[in-house]
């Protein structure tokens, strides 16, 4: 079973980002993690809201484990020594085969921390790892399209709406996003060859990707 892991910063960063791939990768049979660093700031009652959002959400999309820190919102850069510290807990727990997380070139600081230790620690404890593309990014090239289908674009619309605690997510905007951000990286004559329904995608562009020559024994 391949096992993958998705190092983010905050609640929804990993089903905005990537929710067709992550239900891709479930309907395959993968072990799919997602590790946000901070469980977002808390509600109006003082309590994080936004886990439980995660799990709602995960569990559409066949995410089996959500983990958390409990680094501040918006303070990262003052703890990166403890978010090293609980990423090098979760590589040796998680053992991952693939490992996703933000660009590390992002407009927001939070993301670009959460890119950077990711990095630091997935080069050192895993074989694979691939940036996705999020709202803030920066100089994004993308090195693999996920193209995906109207139904598993539907299935990220509906774990979107899991996070009501974020009136600024517009899914009609993100739909639209997917629905027109290949056309901007594959030339109209390669979008001709597409299989009828691959008409909206997701971006990742691999940072480190390991291949294995085969075991068998030449005579």
């Amino acid at each position: 079973m391949t096992t993958i892991l998705i190092v983010v910063a905050h609640p929804d960063d990993a089903e905005i980002s990537m929710g067709m791939r992550i239900h891709e990768y479930a309907r395959g049979g993968a072990h799919i993690r997602v590790h946000c660093l901070t469980t977002g700031a808390p509600g109006s009652d003082g309590t994080a809201e936004r886990p439980a959002e995660c799990l709602a959400a995960g569990a559409i999309l066949g995410v089996e484990e959500y983990t958390f820190s409990t680094i501040p919102d918006t303070r990262f850069i003052e703890h990166r020594g403890e978010i090293n510290a609980d990423l090098f807990k979760v590589f040796q727990e998680a053992r991952p085969d693939v490992v996703y997380t933000h660009f590390p070139d992002d407009q927001h600081l939070d993301h670009r921390v959460t890119a950077q230790e990711a990095t630091t620690v997935a080069l050192r404890a895993a074989n694979n790892l691939v940036y996705f593309r999020s709202p803030y990014s920066s100089g994004f090239e993308p090195t693999k399209i996920f193209m995906g289908t109207q139904e598993l674009l539907n299935t990220k619309a509906k774990a979107l709406a899991c996070f009501a605690s974020q009136q600024q997510l517009d899914m009609d905007v993100f739909r639209k996003l997917d629905e027109v951000v290949y056309r901007q990286h594959v030339h109209h004559r390669v979008v001709e060859r597409f299989q009828p329904g691959s008409d909206c995608a997701e971006l990742f562009r691999t940072a480190r990707e390991i291949e294995f020559a085969s075991r068998t024994e030449l005579p």
